[in-house]
């Protein structure tokens, strides 16, 4: 399929019976006058913008993007062990996007499914630490607080915890949680409050509640 087509499915060159088009993402070509500024990409103005970005940015370059919101980046990170190549972590990494992250580290082994970031990562900065012990010396190091999220014996809940604003919420892989020596590195280990029968809900999910918690209390000011 080109660049900008639609995904009906097609026989013979034609929409079958019963299909519907998607709908086009983004914009096409800029029209009349090319704005002035150095932030915005020639190319997509030519062309269109078809990326996953906000409408403000728009036919910008990708490094505008990037130090742009350098300018106003939050003060959490997030952090994902990857022992199997977990699918979720693209997703956590969308929502780190979404939440404003400072930025987010990969434990374990440097490759990651990338599928679920929706191409999201390109805009954050992205660390990589090969075990618990090595992230732990580089947050000491930047002065931010470890905060395990799974629901653990002796976890507390999510929802009455004072998030600290300096912070790396830190998340296990999907099935197992968090690694025993992740646990021993974290100053604490945080719970989401559950009321059905699953014994746990998606990491891509526990991570999307616990980044907007951090954006509730530090963001809007509200009190746990």
């Amino acid at each position: 399929m080109s660049r900008g087509e639609d995904a009906t499915t097609r026989r013979g060159g034609r929409a079958t019976d019963g299909d519907v088009a998607a709908p086009e993402v983004g914009v096409g070509p800029w029209e009349g006058p090319w704005p002035d500024g150095d932030h915005w990409d020639p190319e997509l103005l030519a062309e269109g913008d078809r990326r996953n970005v906000v409408d403000d940015y728009r036919y910008w370059r990708h490094d505008a993007i990037v130090a742009d919101l350098d300018a106003h980046r939050h003060d959490f990170h997030v952090a994902v062990e990857n022992w199997g190549h977990d699918f979720n972590i693209g997703s956590v990494i969308r929502t780190a996007n979404a939440m404003g992250a400072k930025a987010f580290h990969i434990v374990g082994k440097r490759r990651w499914n990338r599928r679920g970031a929706m191409v999201t990562d390109r805009y954050q900065h992205e660390h990589h630490h090969p075990d618990a012990a090595s992230l732990a010396a580089w947050a000491r190091g930047e002065g931010v607080t470890l905060l395990g999220v799974d629901n653990l014996p002796g976890s507390v809940p999510l929802e009455t915890f004072d998030l600290p604003r300096r912070c790396v919420l830190v998340f296990g892989q999907e099935g197992p949680g968090l690694s025993e020596p992740m646990r021993a590195e974290c100053a604490g280990v945080l719970h989401i409050e559950q009321f059905g029968s699953t014994r746990s809900i998606n990491a891509g999910a526990a991570a999307a509640i616990a980044m907007h918690a951090w954006v509730r209390r530090h963001v809007f000011d509200q009190q746990p």
